[in-house]
């Protein structure tokens, strides 16, 4: 990336995990530890860091903006000289230095290590302290956990093929390879290994392996796939499925009734069928009888490939060195799914073609079985079956500092006629199509994020960034965290209930709370009402209110598009007392359409005598500016 991508960037989504920026004019600690993070995170593929960009936090809305390197040839050379000399392993990064402008930035680029190379740590410091981890934006400093994972992600193979030391061949179910037989022949009557030994089959599929002492074993995947219940729970006693149910639709909501579990715990084939028992026996359905047919055919409301798929997906791709269970929470409005692992393929290519399984030996034998294609469809299927059905898109969730991902599925149908009346009320804004979809989902899931409106909208990060900054703006959303961890959630104008989600009786509401009792509040000429912002307008109104005093800026900002003319004039006076503006420029500040701040604000303002123009000889100059009219001294 260059420098004046990594900006766009960093204003877009601000620091996150793969970029970094800092002032410093130095290669000191600060940059050296990011380095050793970027250098250490396994599956991160490296990171940016930028010097000489600065974030100005003093403004209503922090931008980062370039500062600029004084000298940038000893800053590069310095750090590829730290970069060899002060870790472990000699670490050898891209260095460029560019232009923006007019002002020297440095972008380094750090390579991630090789797994044999890994843990990279400051030699003058040693392990565990002198490594660091990329986790989110932030550089932490590694434990013996992380310890673990370096080097254990140094084999070649994967953990799924490794041998468990403690079981043998007599913790392996017979019933369980019969299951399997029956599901292969199933798929492929002509299968070669249908017809060895079940010692043969175990061998074949990486179930069993030779360990040191030339002992047959089990491995991970053998036990996982075939493993006795008892086995099971002696060597992965985390290892199982949750099925719970909570009232409402927030995490423990009562404290006296938090909610009701089952406990799964089975050989892999037989685990799916148990899970996607439990949860087809809890779902909402709803029933049609085909013309010419006697009884009812009844169907779960989230269509069952969808349920079969994410259930394949959470166990199939969950990372079987996590001490956790995977769990499926029913709640009121929605399930989810959340398993141990976050996604290997970055959240943005989800869907697309192509797979990266956690464990190669349990995914090809789902495959064989045709419990799953491998071939990355799954994520699609189940955006393409919810989508047919009518129902909210499924939200997916991927964190790698928690080492979590979690799939959102709702029962809600998209778009129906309670959403038409409850989105009515908005219509002074003039929503989107994409921006009313993105409320549907905040109200039923009580958040959303870039990449859920992206995954929505199919729009890039700049239109889903420009579109959930036009609903903050507005009032209807609050922005919450920062960098990679941003997210937004609904404000009291969009209305929630006790739960803190909106509820759908208030949609319905006579006069619904936050409209104005006074019709002429309301404009009756449609070209007076503000305009959606383009990104470079949102970027121009920044540069401006970074022009006022911290108090006035946060006064412009808190106007509203319902406020007053008399409370708008008012800020436009103390603006005024600062420089002359153009209605343009006054204009983009209020997030105003220029007709309007002329009739509504600039004209009255100059009738009263509080406002003068800089060229009052010629009223239609162009470059026509306006500042507040000197108070005469008594």
């Amino acid at each position: 990336m260059t420098a004046v991508e990594l900006l766009e960037s960093l204003n877009l989504l601000d620091e996150h995990e793969r970029i970094e920026a800092k002032r410093a004019s130095e290669a000191g600690k600060s940059v050296l530890e990011t380095v050793c993070a970027f250098a250490n995170e396994p599956g991160l593929g490296g990171g940016w860091i930028a010097l000489g960009i600065v974030r100005e936090e003093m403004a209503l809305f922090p931008a980062y903006e370039v500062e600029g390197i004084t000298h940038p040839d000893k800053l590069s050379a310095d750090i590829a000289n730290q970069c060899r000399d002060m870790f472990n392993i000699p670490l050898r990064v891209d260095i460029a230095t560019e232009n923006v402008h007019g002002k020297n930035v440095v972008v380094v680029f750090v390579p991630e290590a090789q797994p044999q190379d890994k843990p990279i740590f400051f030699k003058a410091q040693g392990l565990p302290r002198g490594a660091f981890r990329r986790i989110g934006s932030t550089d932490q400093r590694c434990t013996d956990d992380d310890m673990a994972v370096f080097y254990q992600g140094r084999q070649q193979e994967s953990f799924d093929a490794g041998i468990v030391a403690d079981a043998t061949q007599d913790d392996l179910s017979p019933e369980a390879i019969a299951d399997y037989r029956k599901s292969r022949g199933d798929a492929n009557p002509d299968a070669e290994e249908l017809r060895w030994s079940d010692e043969e089959l175990l061998q074949a599929l990486g179930s069993m392996r030779r360990d040191q002492k030339g002992e047959w074993k089990p491995t991970v995947a053998g036990l996982i796939l075939f493993g006795k219940p008892s086995a099971l729970r002696r060597c992965f006693p985390m290892t199982r499925v949750d099925y719970i149910r909570v009232p409402g639709r927030e995490w423990v909501p009562d404290p006296d009734r938090r909610f009701d579990t089952v406990e799964l715990r089975d050989p892999l084939f037989r685990l799916i069928r148990r899970a996607q028992a439990a949860v087809l026996d809890d779902l909402p359905k709803s029933f049609g009888l085909t013309e010419g047919e006697l009884q009812r055919q009844d169907k779960p409301v989230i269509p069952l490939r969808v349920i079969r798929e994410a259930l394949v997906n959470a166990l199939m791709h969950r990372s079987y060195r996590s001490h956790s269970p995977v769990q499926i929470i029913r709640y009121a409005n929605r399930l989810e799914i959340r398993n141990p692992g976050f996604s290997l393929k970055s959240p943005e290519h989800l869907g697309e073609p192509g797979s990266q399984p956690r464990n190669p030996k349990i995914a090809a034998v789902l495959h064989e079985t045709r419990f799953a294609e491998t071939k990355g469809s799954g994520i699609r299927v189940m955006r393409e079956s919810m989508e047919q059905a009518g129902l909210t898109p499924p939200l997916f969730e991927s964190d790698r500092g928690a080492d979590q991902f979690v799939a959102r599925y709702f029962f809600h149908h998209f778009l129906g006629e309670d959403d038409i009346a409850w989105l009515a009320q908005f219509r002074d804004l003039h929503l989107s199509d994409e921006e009313a979809k993105a409320l549907i989902v905040v109200r039923e899931a009580g958040a959303i994020d870039n990449a859920t409106y992206r995954e929505l909208n199919k729009v890039d990060a700049l239109a889903a960034s420009g579109a959930l900054r036009r609903l903050r703006d507005a009032g209807l959303l609050a922005q919450k965290g920062r960098g990679s961890a941003t997210y937004y959630v609904p404000t009291d104008r969009l209305g929630a209930d006790g739960d803190g989600l909106p509820t759908k009786s208030d949609a319905l509401s006579t006069n619904p709370e936050g409209l104005p009792t006074n019709p002429e509040a309301l404009s009756d000429n449609p070209e007076d009402l503000p305009t959606n912002p383009t990104p470079e307008e949102e970027t121009a109104r920044r540069a401006l209110l970074a022009e006022l005093p911290g108090d006035l800026a946060a006064r412009v900002g808190a106007l509203g598009r319902r406020s007053t003319p008399e409370e708008a004039q008012v800020v436009v006076v103390e603006v005024s007392r600062l420089r002359a503006w153009r209605a343009e420029e006054l204009a983009l500040l209020l997030h105003r359409n220029s007709r309007h701040v002329r009739n509504t604000y600039l004209r009255p303002l100059m009738r009263d005598g509080r406002l003068v123009m800089t060229n009052p000889d010629e009223p239609n100059d162009p470059q026509q500016a306006y500042r507040a009219a000197e108070v005469p001294s008594e």
